[in-house]
């Protein structure tokens, strides 16, 4: 064997036998062909995804999505047009009464070519009044916390650039109407300009705001609307118009960075963790007090909501016979009814259920049972760190865009009552491809149940008969929407079913 020195090695005109050299080059050939081979498939794979993938990906990212990263389309052209003044609403209501009303204003904007002011979200509420929290002092001592709580929330209100992201709202919707983000100082009470204030009629058409109100802008250069909810018909609208409606809800309306990024983990932790129900569980004490629902509430807590019903001016109603509308259909489920209803749908005792919902009624001791029946229940409080929703604490409205998102996301929606979150989702799945929502019929729930509490139907019977009931157009199913032209509020809301802005295919007639 030839032996070599150190010195030898390391000449710079030292050549290694043919014997290396060959493998050497051998190796540099295999490595050439491996990079080419990666190179052509990556080539491959990106031609792949982007003609077969992507494409299909980017109509429902575009339609409505979870917060993702990526990088933010240019504004679209600004309209250019004469304004024929400027409108200032007023929004009332919760949150998904207040996303729908700024739709519908927005609209009316855009058909008498107007100025929108950014609209001022709601912030009068019975809880902070002062004049009336002689009432508290009879609620129960076990509810004083959530009394606080509630008075609390109510106080720190939220403006509109807490809750949407204002600059996306005025932007996305420049090629449609001009929106600014105050009212201009010449046009203020401070200034000495008496505003003329009106509250639209309810459920009206085209023909009114272009007769009755657009008139009123050649006399007064700003008109404040002050109230907005249902002011804008369901039906009997220019499809421009209603898609106007669509684009403003699924597109114009984004939640602030912050309310996307933490509604977005909470998705990611729940899909993480399998599919998950999303139950709004609308079992809470205002909607209580005010709809006099207290089936399953001890006489104490029924005098308790009776007191809160009486403190509220703005509830026309005081004296309501709760087992009245209970059989009307007309009640939230309770939660203990929630259980049975979720058992007799199939609903198996693993099932991952989150609580889109405030503070329970009852607290701990009305979930009982639901936990029990169903261990893997979860709120956006057991989910997160106490310090994450700490900026949201004290905001229901911030709260609430928490459980939409989350809601919208889920693969099963059930409300327990049919009120504005449950429409707004409802129809927000429709418009992402007719995802599962469940809409219980409360009228014929009550009857089964009364029916399966005194023992008339079994257990088998009344599973049977639930899951008959709720077969057909109770799924979410594509569907037009009921009209009833001179019965508004009877018919299918706009945003619960915005049939105009879905493939016309995709409807059953």
């Amino acid at each position: 064997m030839e032996i070599r020195s150190e010195s030898t090695l390391m000449r710079s005109d030292y050549k290694p036998p043919l014997s290396q050299a060959i493998p050497k080059a051998r190796l540099q050939v295999w490595f050439f062909r491996v990079c080419s081979c990666i190179l052509v498939w990556t080539c491959l794979i990106q031609l792949f995804w982007h003609s077969q993938i992507f494409t299909g990906l980017t109509n429902q990212i575009s339609r409505f999505s979870l917060p993702v990263e990526s990088v933010p389309l240019p504004p679209p052209p600004r309209r250019n047009y004469t304004s024929n003044g400027v409108l200032l609403v007023s929004c009332n209501g919760g949150l998904n009464q207040m996303r729908a009303a700024i739709c519908d204003m927005v609209t009316v904007a855009r058909l008498l070519n107007l100025t929108l002011v950014v609209p001022e979200l709601d912030k009068k509420s019975f809880w902070a009044d002062p004049r009336y929290m002689f009432v508290f002092a009879g609620f129960k001592k076990s509810h004083v916390d959530f009394v606080a709580k509630a008075i609390l929330v109510s106080v720190f209100y939220s403006d509109f650039e807490d809750i949407f992201d204002v600059k996306h709202f005025i932007d996305s919707l420049r090629d449609e109407v001009r929106i600014i983000r105050r009212l201009p100082k010449r046009y203020s009470k401070k200034y000495g300009y008496k505003l003329f204030e009106m509250p639209p009629v309810s459920w009206s058409n085209d023909k009114y705001y272009l007769q009755q109100v657009l008139p009123r802008f050649s006399k007064r250069k700003v008109i404040h609307f002050l109230r907005s909810d249902t002011r804008l018909a369901n039906n009997g609208l220019s499809l421009d118009l209603q898609r106007l409606r669509c684009r403003v809800n699924f597109q114009g309306l984004r939640f602030t960075p912050p309310i996307e990024a933490l509604g977005s983990k909470l998705v990611r932790i729940l899909q993480q963790r399998g599919s998950f129900v999303a139950l709004h569980l609308r079992y809470e004490m205002d909607m209580l007090a005010f709809s006099g629902c207290t089936h399953g509430c001890t006489e104490e807590e029924a005098e308790e909501l009776k007191k809160m019903r009486y403190a509220y001016p703005w509830w026309r109603e005081k004296e309501i016979v709760s087992e009245e509308r209970r059989v009307q259909g007309l009640c939230p489920l309770t939660p203990e009814e929630a259980v049975l209803v979720l058992k007799a749908l199939g609903f198996q005792k693993d099932t991952q259920i989150y609580i889109a919902a405030g503070e329970i009624y009852g607290g701990a001791k009305r979930l009982a049972l639901l936990k029990e029946s169903f261990p893997r229940i979860v709120k956006k409080e057991m989910l997160l760190d106490p310090t994450e929703l700490q900026q949201f604490q004290n905001h229901s409205s911030q709260m609430a865009a928490l459980d939409f998102i989350v809601s919208v996301a889920s693969n099963t929606f059930i409300p327990t009552y049919y009120g504005n979150m449950a429409k707004v989702v409802e129809g927000h799945r429709r418009y992402l491809g007719f995802k599962k929502t469940i809409l219980l019929d409360r009228k014929r729930l009550v009857e089964l149940l009364d029916l399966h509490y005194n023992k008339t139907l079994s257990w088998d019977q009344f599973a049977v008969a639930v899951k008959e009931t709720h077969q057909g157009r109770r799924m979410g199913e594509p569907t037009h929407r009921k009209v009833i032209s001179d019965r508004p509020k009877e018919e299918d809301y706009f945003y619960a079913n915005p049939q105009e802005c879905i493939n016309e295919n995709d409807i059953v007639h």
